[in-house]
């Protein structure tokens, strides 16, 4: 029995997504008839991938459930209850997500809870918490990446407002000057998403008179009018304003934390988070927005984006840092003539192949298994050394622990 197993994965098909990248990827045809925003590679009961396993297909959760020790590893099936604590994607957008923020634990269970309590179904549009996970993630860019991330200083909101004036908000703006803290920033913002739609409209007219003239001075200000495109009358075109507009090259990757508002503008990427898909919305989209449970869980700390740059584990594999105790995100060059070794592995790990072909063998059993660009795959704990050859680029995801991997 091969016990490195293939996955098939589902797609989500959200309207922002891109109709090239992921189909590209899967060597599929493109571009596709309906969007393909976002490959999911886990356990989440929203999509559940499913695992070549002794020649059958069965579903990951399953698969786990028969032998959580295993599959997982006992550490891992110990920590984290027999789940697999991990969700791992491919990301690709075409326009920009919402903006939004993610619950610690603390409030994913209380939220989670209460929204049980009032028997709002799982399903429900206006539902915010469809688990009781929080959902801090790390994305890595597979292209040039834009994103939104994080509260600026109060200092730089204020020198992009003197730039792109807007004089109906001149109350709100001189409180601001008062109070350059982060709740002075949070005072802003909320005065922004309580506005009526006739102020709202008013404001982010004279925004974008000044942000058209703006546009090829500073690269915040045509967000500011691709957004307003997009979205007309929706007040997150003032977000690039308050939030740090980040620029990823490939390879290079950011962490949200929970309570970070955020969002995705344009770009793939691997994204790899604890296994929830609880979303709190303020904007940039048609879906269910909550401002008030928003503003509770917001954090208005200033914050620089903090591009994450990998660091060199060996020769073939580069990790991404993170606070994170659910995953840990790296990335393997393959060089033909030089092999990777995993020895004394004690967990599970999906991989997905982004570039090349190679070969991944389970050493004990001596069993191959031929990869290629769009393959993902697992390797169950009970795996315990694999060699990897060929000329490929490959994301793991992995579960973090003392001793759980040791590559040579």
């Amino acid at each position: 029995m091969k016990r490195i197993a293939l996955l098939k994965n589902p797609v989500q098909e959200y309207s922002w997504g891109s109709r090239t990248f992921i189909p590209e990827l899967l060597g599929e045809p493109s571009p596709s008839v309906n969007p393909m925003a976002e490959l999911w590679m886990g356990a989440h009961p929203k999509g559940i991938s499913q695992v070549l396993w002794d020649g059958t297909w069965v579903s990951l959760p399953d698969l786990i459930q028969q032998d959580p020790e295993n599959i997982l590893g006992a550490e891992a099936a110990r920590k984290f209850s027999n789940q697999l604590p991990f969700l791992f994607k491919i990301l690709s957008a075409a326009m920009p997500l919402s903006i939004q923020a993610h619950p610690d634990l603390h409030q994913a269970r209380r939220g989670f809870a209460e929204e049980n309590r009032l028997r709002i179904p799982l399903d429900a549009p206006a539902r915010n918490y469809r688990d009781g996970n929080h959902k801090p993630e790390i994305l890595c860019a597979l292209t040039p990446f834009e994103a939104l991330k994080g509260f600026r200083k109060a200092d730089e909101v204020l020198v992009l407002l003197d730039r792109a004036p807007v004089p109906s908000l001149e109350t709100p703006i001189r409180l601001l000057r008062k109070n350059r803290t982060p709740q002075g920033v949070a005072g802003f913002f909320s005065t922004l998403l309580a506005l009526a739609a006739d102020d709202r409209k008013r404001a982010i007219s004279e925004l974008i008179m000044d942000g058209e003239r703006m546009a090829s001075s500073d690269p915040v200000f045509p967000w500011v009018v691709r957004l307003h495109q997009w979205f007309p009358d929706d007040m997150g075109v003032f977000a690039p304003l308050l939030l740090n507009l980040i620029h990823l090259e490939p390879a290079e990757a950011i962490y949200i934390n929970s309570g970070e508002l955020h969002s995705y503008l344009q770009g793939a990427g691997v994204e790899l988070m604890a296994n929830s898909d609880n979303v709190i919305r303020a904007g940039l989209t048609k879906k269910h927005t909550d401002v008030p449970e928003l503003l509770r869980i917001l954090r208005f700390e200033e914050n620089q984006g903090g591009i994450i740059k990998p660091q060199a584990r060996n020769r073939s594999e580069w990790v991404y840092p993170s606070p994170a105790k659910e995953f840990v995100l790296s990335r393997l060059s393959l060089e033909k003539g030089v092999p990777y070794h995993e020895r004394r592995r004690k967990s599970l790990e999906i991989m997905i192949c982004t570039q090349g072909n190679a070969e991944i063998t389970d050493v004990p059993t001596a069993a191959p298994l031929p990869v290629s660009r769009g393959s993902t795959f697992l390797v169950p704990a009970m795996v315990k050394e694999i060699v990897m050859q060929g000329d490929a680029t490959f994301y793991k995801a992995a579960i973090p622990g003392e001793g759980l991997t040791k590559p040579r």
